[in-house]
């Protein structure tokens, strides 16, 4: 795919004819459209311009820093010192004390933020300006040439406002006469290959000025191999690839299984390869960090529903740990036990405000670390809104570290969403720029899926009793496109004595209580639920709406089968009299969650509804398919249902 390629218009993806065109229409959207995260505290002078902020990937006065204007510091302090304690280089990973000394005036509004690399510019780009104009923002001058990755205000240690902690910078026979006050803040940093500084601010997220910096700061070693993670290649269970990121641009190894070893594949990409329209895009911009380098390779010759022990690396970078992983059960096996969610992103270990949160991100993936080590999972699928990255490309980082306590160790299969691909004229159905820029090359090169070519992103695999089919619904779906014929083919090919399980995935879902901006398609319906029918799907899982909701078997809008309660009284469908597809939506692993509240409509065929975090869990054999809503805060089961075949 040529990221920056513009496709001829069809009824799926106009606006894109012309520059003027597509930017009435995205300033229109920006204008109608909604986020949960607007109800975050807004500073009074951006409440009446959070629309043209918007650029759908979250709104507050940290997101908007690349808007404000840089001012000069009043009254600053002669004596002002940022020192980060550190006894050597740092870590992969740690939690770094920022001590600001010498403040006179300390304040409400001085505030420190990580920048990375070190040498990015944290003056003003005047020149800049007309480049903002495309995320939706007509405001002058940017802060920053380069976005901070995280930021914390020095009021999170109450001994900085306090003055409790003080130094005498200057006596008058023998009488202190300038008192300075301090205070200390903790980062958490992880290995992002490149320097990093800390920069104190004056003037808060609003008004910002420049008080001093820490100077750069070295990683150990910026060309460690970190965030390994596992997938299905096919259907077998005795193959597995594992992706990794490393600053090596050289090969390295994989070892595995009693002296095997397998080269990887190295691969990157770079600002050139970010989607952009007539005006750059944050992933071209003020949001580009260096990716390293992408290494994968697959292990061969295993056996399914097993486990064995892996590294990776080289001895010129380094090595990972020993990680003990599992193979997923083959296909046309009898049993296997999963979890699925959407919508998860990432949040910070520690108190910063980062590009986009996801507040539940952390509950989630450490309660289904859980369920790894207590071995209930054997593979996971995500489907859709992965890291929520969204052109700040140093998110993949952070959200792979987050994971890779259960992606190293199961199969982690996904699926795209808005978030990893839409953007203007790229030849995405829907022409909002969630991705803000990325267009899926990220999401691609950090995931790569078993799928038929690069931004083709749509696959099948057996496990076990189960045949997954794994869709983009940000790609074209109507009947005369490639991936329509290719769902077609794939579910009418299943061997159901094989594999008599169906699921069908993807990211925008079919049915939602809320319908959503965007969030619910009704010509996605119309083109591809009848497939859903002809070829008896027995479940369909969507994201995209951040709640957890269940439906009868239901074909347009009606329910043609209602569960019955079995003698613990769980909802039981059997589908040894097939009717229609069970829907579940499980977009609620992660992002602020959309509430049903009290106006939700009350539609005879949403059967269950939860606005909790939490994720899927199943287990499924030929015979039945148990599921489960697991709230992660608590792991009660919020709800359980069963598909049985008599």
């Amino acid at each position: 795919m040529l990221p920056n390629m513009v496709f001829p218009c069809t009824s799926l993806m106009e606006p894109c004819s012309s520059w003027v065109y597509r930017v009435f229409f995205s300033l229109l959207i920006f204008f109608l459209g909604s986020s949960p995260s607007l109800s975050w505290s807004l500073h009074p002078s951006l409440i009446n311009s959070t629309a043209m902020h918007q650029n759908y990937t979250a709104i507050s006065e940290f997101r908007l820093l690349n808007r404000r204007t840089l001012r000069e510091c009043p009254n600053r302090s002669p004596y002002l010192q940022v020192n980060v304690s550190l006894s050597s280089n740092l870590s992969d990973e740690e939690y770094v004390n920022v001590t600001v000394n010498g403040a006179l005036l300390p304040s409400e509004h001085d505030w420190v933020a990580m920048i990375s690399p070190s040498h990015s510019n944290v003056e003003n780009c005047p020149l800049h300006e007309i480049l903002y104009a495309q995320t939706g923002d007509l405001s002058s001058l940017p802060l920053l040439c380069h976005y901070p990755v995280k930021a914390m205000y020095m009021s999170n240690d109450p001994n900085y406002l306090s003055c409790k902690k003080q130094e005498c910078k200057k006596y008058d026979k023998g009488k202190c006469v300038v008192r300075t006050c301090s205070g200390t803040l903790t980062f958490h940093v992880i290995n992002i290959r490149t320097d990093i500084e800390f920069v104190l601010f004056g003037g808060g997220f609003v008004t910002p000025c420049v008080l001093n910096r820490s100077g750069p700061i070295s990683f150990a070693n910026p060309k460690r191999p970190l965030y390994g993670h596992i997938s299905s290649v096919d259907s077998t269970g005795s193959s597995m690839r594992l992706t990794w990121v490393s600053g090596e641009k050289e090969p390295q190894q994989v070892q595995y299984k009693d002296g095997k070893t397998q080269l990887s594949e190295v691969t990157t990409f770079s600002q050139d390869n970010m989607c952009t329209s007539d005006l750059p895009s944050p992933a071209k911009d003020f949001g580009w960090h260096d990716p390293g380098f992408i290494h994968s390779a697959v292990m061969t010759e295993l056996k399914p529903s097993s486990t064995f022990w892996y590294r990776y690396g080289s001895d010129s970078a380094g090595w990972s740990e020993k990680i003990q992983f599992r193979t997923p059960p083959a296909g046309g096996s009898d049993e296997l036990k999963f979890v699925a969610y959407g919508d998860m992103g990432k949040a910070p270990r520690d108190p910063s405000v980062e590009h986009y949160i996801q507040p539940g991100s952390l509950s989630v993936i450490n309660a289904i670390a859980d369920e790894v080590n207590s071995n209930n999972i054997d593979s996971v699928f995500h489907i859709g809104d992965i890291s929520y990255a969204t052109g700040f490309l140093v998110e993949w980082d952070f959200f792979l570290h987050q994971i890779s306590h259960v992606a190293s160790r199961v199969s982690y299969m996904t699926a795209i969403g808005n978030h990893e691909r839409d953007y203007i004229s790229s030849g995405s159905v829907y022409f909002t720029p969630d991705s803000g820029g990325e267009c899926g090359v990220p999401y691609e090169t950090y995931f790569p899926m078993p799928t038929l070519a690069k931004d083709k992103p749509w696959y099948s695999i057996d496990q076990g009793s189960i045949h997954f089919t794994v869709i983009s619904t940000e790609h074209n779906w109507s009947p005369n496109s490639e991936q329509y014929h290719w769902i077609k083919k794939d579910m009418a090919s299943v061997d159901r004595s094989r594999t008599p399980w169906l699921i069908f995935a993807g990211h925008r879902p079919m049915y939602s209580s809320l319908n959503a901006f965007l969030g619910v398609d009704d010509k996605f319906i119309k083109e591809v639920e009848p497939l859903l029918l002809a070829h008896k799907v027995d479940l369909v899982l969507f994201g995209h709406i951040h709640n957890y909701e269940r439906t009868c078997s239901i074909y347009q809008q009606e329910c043609k089968a209602i569960p019955t309660k079995d003698r613990n009284g769980i909802d039981t469908y059997d589908h040894g009299n097939y009717s229609a597809p069970v829907h579940a939506v499980i977009g609620m692993a992660g992002f602020s969650l959309d509430k049903f509240g009290n106006d939700a409509p009350a539609n005879k065929w949403s059967l269950s509804r939860i606005s909790e975090y939490g994720y899927l869990r199943a287990h499924a054999t030929k015979k039945e398919i148990k599921l489960e809503f697991v709230e992660s805060n608590t792991k009660k089961v919020g709800d359980s249902f069963r598909i049985i075949k008599r």
